[in-house]
């Protein structure tokens, strides 16, 4: 696979030290560590959100930084988890004296390490929490809920817990709300190509010239269901009727929804998927308060698209209106 890079066991070192050049007056990172990204211009007196997981799905989790966002991101290698050892500088690093949540996607690897990293910081008296994103509701059935992956909606979940940290909430209340906005997210998506590792001449999946797979995971996972390409409107239809099923969405329901591409899924293709999205939306009553279409997880250059559904009250979008600045994540207090 042909890759814009030098060597291949550079890779994430050389992109995070390229993230931090770029945009150097708001990041700096760990002595010595670039996988510890660190927001500079971080309020202080507040719990601190720290996030993280593997590299190569940017611009998440380095690009959810910012103010308003995450005070920091712990970045593993190439889809792995960051080791417990570089959660727990980061956090050190962070720690204002009222606890620092941990938000990252549900993974074996992830669960682990983080955990790890909690221990760590109980023998420095830093009180932690965590709240694991498990939004993928192709990933397992609604019994086994916390098997599920976390893929877009780890998007959502950053955004206001963020604003609640930044609010001057105490660590049990940022980390209900957190569960709450996480508990009321669910995604779905398809692939219609493979991504890569860089370094690696194979894909990490196969896929047919004319075959899509429906329920794909972030990282080739096998989905729920392989067949030939469709129509915009019946693969929108799909994902959609899967959503609405998961979610009991019902007529009047307050929603924020993200189209998310996976790579390689051009702009025009994913304003398309929200256009055939939209309608069904309208049709079912449905009422959209903030819509965003845009490539944030991502696989390298995976083709296909996500569909993320977050339900709101009025509790969840004080906090997701909120203002807020990243270089991939910026809004201004969202204004009914």
């Amino acid at each position: 696979m042909k890759k814009i890079m030098n060597a291949e066991s550079d890779v994430v070192e050389e992109m995070l030290s390229g993230y931090l050049s770029a945009y150097s007056r708001y990041y700096e990172s760990l002595p010595e560590n670039h996988h510890g990204i660190l927001y500079k211009n971080r309020r202080k007196d507040k719990v601190s959100l720290l996030i993280g997981g593997g590299s190569g799905h940017e611009p998440l989790f380095a690009g959810f930084v910012g103010a308003g966002l995450a005070d920091a991101a712990a970045c593993g290698n190439i889809f792995a988890s960051p080791n417990p050892q570089l959660i727990y500088e980061t956090a050190q690093a962070i720690h204002e004296g009222k606890g620092v949540l941990f938000i990252y996607g549900c993974y074996a690897g992830d669960n682990m390490n983080f955990d790890m990293a909690e221990e760590l910081c109980e023998f420095d008296d830093i009180p932690t929490a965590h709240v694991r994103v498990w939004d993928d509701c192709a990933s397992a059935p609604k019994e086994r809920i916390e098997d599920r992956r976390g893929i877009a909606g780890d998007v959502f979940v950053i955004k206001i817990a963020g604003a609640a940290c930044d609010a001057g909430l105490d660590l049990q209340e940022v980390t209900r709300i957190a569960s709450k906005a996480r508990d009321n997210i669910n995604t779905i998506g398809l692939a219609l190509s493979p991504g890569s590792i860089p370094g690696l001449d194979k894909s990490t999946f196969e896929l047919g010239d004319t075959e899509i797979e429906f329920g794909m995971g972030l990282h080739g996972e096998p989905g729920i269901e392989r067949t030939q390409m469709q129509p915009a409107k019946q693969l929108v239809d799909r994902l959609y009727s899967e959503l609405k099923s998961e979610m009991n969405l019902e007529k009047g329901d307050e929603i924020a929804v993200l189209v998310n591409g996976l790579g390689s899924t051009t702009l025009l293709e994913l304003q398309i998927a929200y256009y055939e999205l939209d309608k069904r939306l309208k049709e079912d009553g449905l009422r959209v308060y903030d819509s965003e279409v845009k490539s944030w997880c991502t696989c390298q250059e995976m083709g296909g698209f996500s569909i993320t559904i977050l339900r709101l009250d009025e509790e969840l979008k004080k906090y997701y209106s909120a203002s807020c600045f990243s270089p991939y994540f910026a809004r201004g207090e969202i204004k009914e």
